[in-house]
């Protein structure tokens, strides 16, 4: 081979490794990523209990640190100043399972009894929910799911 071809080489490799590498580093810095959230709701009939139970696949290139899930009504105030992360820091925290490579499913599931029902506003609620990968990024969407307490 000629020593032109030999550096031409040396140079593609050079540039395709470099590119490898920032592609690998862009792709950690990315925040969480949320997929099929889904949200549902059973009243309470009688004397049992109904539930509500929200689902969402969480994808990060660090792994998942915590999932934070907050049902809110859509006529509440947060719907005029809207949600922030900091009003995430209490609410209560979904349980995630490897779902396949970077793919986490968290579910959140809790309780709704009758007094918790008739204490209720009905109509259209939203979940919202804060995730946060084990490098820092996070992601909060306030309206992840909706659904409708009657």
């Amino acid at each position: 081979m000629s020593r032109r071809v030999v550096l031409s080489v040396a140079a593609g490799v050079v540039v395709l490794l470099g590119a490898g590498a920032f592609a690998l580093a862009y792709a950690g810095d990315q925040p969480p990523a949320l997929a099929h959230s889904t949200a549902r709701y059973a009243a309470p009939d009688g004397d049992r209990d109904g539930s509500l139970t929200f689902t969402t696949d969480v994808t990060t290139s660090s792994d998942v640190k915590s999932v934070k899930v907050l049902a809110w009504p859509a006529n509440s105030s947060f719907a005029k100043k809207g949600l922030t992360a900091k009003d995430m820091t209490a609410a209560e925290s979904a349980v995630c399972k490897p779902s396949g490579g970077d793919t986490e499913r968290c579910t959140y599931k809790v309780a709704v009894t009758s007094a918790d029902a008739d204490g209720s506003p009905q109509g259209l609620w939203h979940v919202a929910v804060l995730a946060t990968g084990k490098d820092g990024g996070t992601t909060l969407d306030t309206k992840a799911a909706d659904f409708t307490v009657v």
